[in-house]
């Protein structure tokens, strides 16, 4: 599951205050497992110390193709050649200018004409300096030449300015890396997921709903995007980031969720429906604050639309993936849905102490098949989880609909 074990990457450290964002991306590489090299330029080195990159890579700091060493002069034609990805951060409107043009004049700008593997670029600058013609021109040239370019983020830049120009997170520009790396073997899909819970309201400031954290959800979200899915999200209420790169819709009720899921049905090959949606809701919501008048509250509720058999009964060859969480007979509930709805596979939990499912960071189920056959998993965390779901929907579903 770790993609990055092993893989030798470079990172290229430019001069911008960003710099010191480029230490902890370091580490993070490093925890990852993967073997890094950095290579400074000269002015990176007014930011931060070559020793400092040094003390975390466990290996020389490459900052001159002139060193009186016997190997400088060939170091970077090596390095390029056992390169498995390349990363810039942060990257002024200076070494994107020098990429854009192919000039090579120091030892990063020599060493990226020998690259061939992928390459991913993180520019920082001045808001200004970055919204200019040039360095759009610039970006826009060599993301047609197969950069993959990673969008500041906006904000207070150390220079005094508000707006586009920030070096993003370690971490986003990490998953950047991994996504890279990792097998496209859903190139081709596009998946509609939808997470969390669902709420409905019993008056302005109350509701009534469950303890889906959504963690389930966004894991299979952001597997899906690392393997080149396009992806949907549509969500309950959570305390989750959106992952990166995903359509993100955000609902409140049962009646919402149905109605974003039509919206986006259609353009899906995929639906995997982690949400935990509310089986009835209150006939009606007061519109004040209900008070404390009365020593009983009576209230009367509804069935919420159905949306997952109303996606099997119109799934029309998309893939159907449904959740059971039981607290009881776990085989007999999660078959009888899997054929209720027409599903193609059904993930089931029994849910109790020593296996939450909500809102924990594990689970532990049992995937249930439209052909009869079930596979019981041990317990794992729920991102691992993720990527075995995608595994039998491409081994068991899809594989099966190509025959």
């Amino acid at each position: 599951m770790n993609v990055l074990e092993g893989k030798h990457i470079i990172l290229g450290v430019s001069g911008g205050i960003a710099a010191y964002k480029s230490v902890e991306l370091l580490r993070l590489l490093r925890k990852a497992g993967a073997q890094v090299r950095v290579i400074m330029t000269r002015n990176a080195r007014w930011f931060v110390g070559a020793l400092t990159f040094e003390a975390l890579s466990g290996a020389a700091v490459c900052t001159s193709l002139f060193k009186n060493t016997q190997d400088a002069a060939i170091r970077h034609i090596q390095w390029a050649e056992e390169a498995d990805a390349v990363i810039i951060a942060p990257a002024t409107a200076n070494i994107v200018a020098k990429l854009t043009s192919g000039l090579a004049d120091d030892a990063l700008s020599t060493f990226m004409l020998a690259v061939r593997c992928p390459i991913i670029l993180c520019p920082s600058m001045n808001t200004y300096m970055y919204e200019s013609k040039i360095v759009q021109r610039n970006l826009r040239a060599l993301k047609s030449d197969g950069y993959i370019v990673v969008e500041p983020e906006s904000g207070a830049l150390a220079c005094g300015t508000v707006g586009p120009g920030r070096l993003p997170e370690p971490e986003v520009i990490l998953e950047k890396v991994i996504r890279c790396l990792w097998e496209k073997d859903l190139l081709d899909k596009r998946i509609l997921i939808t997470a969390g819970p669902t709420i409905e309201p019993l008056d302005p400031v109350r509701f009534i709903s469950n303890a889906s954290s959504g963690k389930m959800g966004y894991a299979l979200a952001n597997a899906a995007l690392r393997r080149g899915a396009t992806v949907t999200l549509v969500t309950g209420p959570t305390s989750l980031a959106a992952p990166m790169d995903a359509k993100v819709v955000r609902v409140q009720t049962a009646a919402d969720m149905a109605r974003a899921v039509s919206d986006h049905v259609n353009d899906a090959h995929i639906i995997i429906k982690t949400a935990a949606v509310c089986d009835y809701r209150p006939v009606e919501s007061a519109s004040h604050k209900l008070k404390k008048h009365q020593d009983e509250l009576i209230l009367r509720f509804e069935k919420t639309v159905d949306i997952l058999k109303g996606l099997g009964d119109k799934k029309k060859g998309k893939v159907l993936v449904g959740f059971a969480a039981e607290t009881e007979s776990l085989n007999e509930n999660a078959r009888q849905k899997l054929a209720k709805k027409n599903l193609d596979m059904i993930v089931g939990n029994l849910i109790s102490a020593e296996n939450p499912g909500f809102r924990a960071d594990t689970n532990t189920v049992t995937l249930f098949y439209k052909d009869g056959t079930s596979e019981s998993l041990p317990s794992m965390k729920k991102e691992q989880l993720a990527h075995i779901i995608l595994d039998r929907i491409i081994e068991r579903i899809l594989t099966q609909q190509q025959r």
